[in-house]
């Protein structure tokens, strides 16, 4: 059976499902016709009229296999939607901080009223970035890595979830147990970049999310993280912030771990 006969058995179960998709994507992407190559790459708005070039290719009857459009329009919705939400992501990753640029500070000072309402920043270079755990007077500085796309993961966790990141920047200070809480969060938005990058995040997004994921989809699953890790660090108890880089990998494992169970899904419940 080939995968044109398998699609129609996509929505059979989750295991079937996501072999049926791994073996759509291949058989499109290496295909030597030019319409099916192209495939995996169009916009949400051509899905349907690519669905009908590929039927037309395959000489499938759309009054006699009824079900293949339905299967085809889902697998290439969740094919196509994947590879649009890493550029997405992507782009934004590339954008870096620009002091310069209105709408960035804007939204760096929203970080600070989100997390510290009670406490006024008395300028924007400030030793007080320190609070929230960024390393220097300037927090810029520590958005090379990820760009501005840190910075929007960061407001988005502490402006959907306020009171749990008020919970975790209060742990985040403990005496012996602390960790730099904004610098993690940088951190752990390279993971989720990393994860998205390497495909990890496939069968997740693919439960999580019938149609294309967005951007939305990515902050969630960030906010996941961010909520994990705190709860990991504080399980393990490390010696000290020294033995990061050691913890955070043995983290990164675990998520990989639950990654790869076809069944997954991974969203912050509260």
């Amino acid at each position: 059976m080939n995968i044109w006969d398998l699609s129609y058995s996509y929505t059979l179960g989750t295991s079937l499902k996501h072999r049926i998709l791994r073996k759509l994507e291949n058989s499109l992407t290496y295909s030597k016709n030019k319409i099916l190559q192209k495939a995996t790459r169009v916009a949400e708005s051509e899905v349907d009229r690519c669905v009908k070039d590929i039927m037309k290719v395959k000489n499938i009857n759309p009054e006699k296999d009824t079900s293949f459009k339905i299967c085809m329009r889902a697998c290439l919705l969740q094919i196509t939607g994947y590879k649009q939400l890493y550029l997405d992501v992507e782009n934004v990753r590339k954008r870096p901080y620009d002091s310069d640029n209105a709408h960035h500070e804007k939204l760096l000072l929203k970080l600070w009223n989100l997390l510290m309402p009670t406490s006024k920043l008395k300028s924007r270079i400030s030793k007080q970035w320190a609070d929230i755990g960024f390393q220097g007077d300037d927090p810029k500085t520590d958005f090379r890595g990820m760009g501005i796309l840190g910075l929007i993961n960061l407001v988005y966790f502490s402006e959907k979830y306020t009171k749990e990141a008020h919970q975790i920047l209060s742990r985040a200070n403990h005496p012996k147990l602390g960790y730099s809480y904004a610098i993690v969060g940088i951190n752990l938005t390279e993971m989720a970049y990393s994860l998205l990058k390497s495909e990890a995040l496939k069968f997740h997004l693919y439960n999580f999310v019938p149609g294309m994921p967005t951007m939305e989809h990515f902050h969630q699953f960030y906010c996941y993280l961010v909520y994990e890790f705190d709860k990991f660090w504080f399980e393990e108890e490390p010696e000290s912030i020294m033995y990061f880089n050691l913890y955070r990998e043995k983290f990164h494992e675990k998520i990989k771990r639950l990654l790869m169970d076809c069944n997954v899904v991974l969203t912050l419940k509260i």
